[in-house]
């Protein structure tokens, strides 16, 4: 059977399998960037939490993708439990660190403008500081989310959603029919979702970053 072949005769299944993936990058990356903006917020005016953050968020990189999903099946057994929360881990460190670096990068003077306004501290923050660094914090949720498309692959070793099912099938059958074109559609499908969440992340940037602040 020719590699269109197997597409098309396992198109639900490989459609379902590459929609489960695009949902737990999504949700992860939502949930990544709310505690990664906060935790942005939270500590950039004071250096030693930024850098305690940073190098926390940093640790999470350094643990292998299956000893971390490994050590999480005890206490979340298998399947989406483990995948969202080592996705999430895996995630923090570019928002956190571009959340830091883009707040501390808007000018002090405009800061002092919107403050000699009238405006508090939270506004200032919400309408001033946010707005200005968002192309910054834009830029580490789409890093994160590129690097934990393919992470999410590895997920199929807990039992996790996603098109890393298609990849470990070809490959622990490798040389019987069809586990080329098993692993070959899994990982062709893994490099079409990372350029379509590309597109989508360009396409945000367009809409939400002022004209003046666009590359």
């Amino acid at each position: 059977m020719t590699f269109s072949e197997y597409v098309s005769t396992r198109w639900d299944q490989l459609s379902q399998a590459a929609g489960q993936h695009a949902l737990v990058v999504a949700l992860s990356i939502m949930i990544a960037t709310v505690i990664g903006v906060g935790a942005g917020v939270c500590t950039y005016r004071r250096p030693r939490l930024a850098a305690l953050a940073i190098g926390a968020t940093g640790g999470f990189l350094t643990i292998p993708s299956f000893a971390l999903l490994g050590l999480l099946i005890p206490f979340l057994g298998l399947g989406w439990g483990p995948t969202l929360v080592a996705l999430v881990l895996y995630s923090l460190l570019p928002i956190v660190r571009n959340t830091v670096v883009g707040l501390r990068s808007v000018d002090a003077a405009v800061v002092e403008a919107g403050r000699g306004m009238g405006m508090s501290a939270a506004r200032v923050l919400l309408r001033v500081q946010l707005p200005l660094a968002w192309p910054v914090i834009l830029t580490g949720i789409r890093v994160s989310t590129q690097m934990i498309i393919g992470i999410a692959a590895i997920a199929a070793y807990v039992a996790g959603p996603g098109l890393g099912n298609q990849i470990f099938d070809g490959l622990a059958r490798l040389g019987s029919v069809n586990s080329l074109n098993a692993a070959l559609a899994g990982t062709l499908g893994v490099v079409a979702l990372a350029l379509a969440f590309d597109l989508f992340y360009l396409v945000v940037r367009l809409l939400t970053t002022p004209r003046g602040l666009r590359a």
